[in-house]
């Protein structure tokens, strides 16, 4: 809570008083650690102050990003996705297909597949999610799995697909085609790069600078 918060700040710093009276700052053991300490509070608050002074206005940053792009729209190419929710049951024997069968045959008759991936899906790590895999790209998922995602309409749910983890039902929930990603999709993700090289840029610059004015390495 706040109140503790406030007391243990107030604590801390009677203690620190006590420790400077009996001048347990004056250990060069300790000195040190507060140098470091004290060299970090303050390098952390300037170079917050650069990165502001660095930051581009928005129309520079528009136009920076435009340029980016322009010089190398390969560089933003993403490849074909489906997304996908999926129903695992464990084993390959027939009666693992027939159970397969008869959810499908629930979904079939207004089952909700979420609830049914919940309740039935053998696959643990995204049953409590109704089943989602998000989307991925080709060669992320079992060839036999890939295959049928890729190739079932959008929310469109598969037959019983056989893995060597057992028998899926898949519902193809999204799909994004593949291609150059436009401008406006991938813009903040230029704009933060630039505006990280830029910032890593003057803190070098910056950096030099302030090693020659005062010396460091002799210090």
């Amino acid at each position: 809570t706040l109140t503790q918060m406030a007391s243990n700040l107030y604590a801390r710093r009677s203690m620190a008083q006590q420790a400077e009276a009996e001048a347990l700052d004056k250990d060069p053991t300790i000195a040190a650690a507060l140098q470091i300490a004290r060299d970090k509070v303050l390098s952390d608050a300037f170079m917050e102050k650069m990165d502001k002074a660095n930051e581009p206005k928005p129309e520079a940053a528009e136009a920076m990003a435009r340029a980016a792009y322009k010089a190398k729209p390969e560089r933003f190419k993403s490849e074909e996705q489906v997304r996908a929710r999926h129903i695992l049951v464990a084993g390959t024997d027939a009666e693992s297909k027939a159970k397969a069968e008869k959810i499908l045959a629930d979904i079939k008759a207004g089952g909700d597949f979420a609830s049914l991936a919940k309740e039935h899906s053998a696959d643990k790590s995204n049953a409590d999610k109704g089943g989602d895999l998000g989307f991925f790209t080709r060669g992320k998922m079992v060839p036999e799995f890939e295959a049928v995602a890729f190739e079932l309409k959008l929310n469109e749910i598969s037959k019983p697909v056989q893995t060597q983890f057992g028998f899926h039902l898949i519902l193809k929930s999204g799909e994004q085609a593949g291609g150059v990603q436009p401008l406006e999709q991938v813009k903040p993700q230029i704009g933060h790069q630039l505006l990280i090289q830029k910032q890593n840029a003057a803190y070098i610059t910056k950096v030099e600078s302030l090693k020659e004015k005062f010396n460091i390495e002799k210090l």
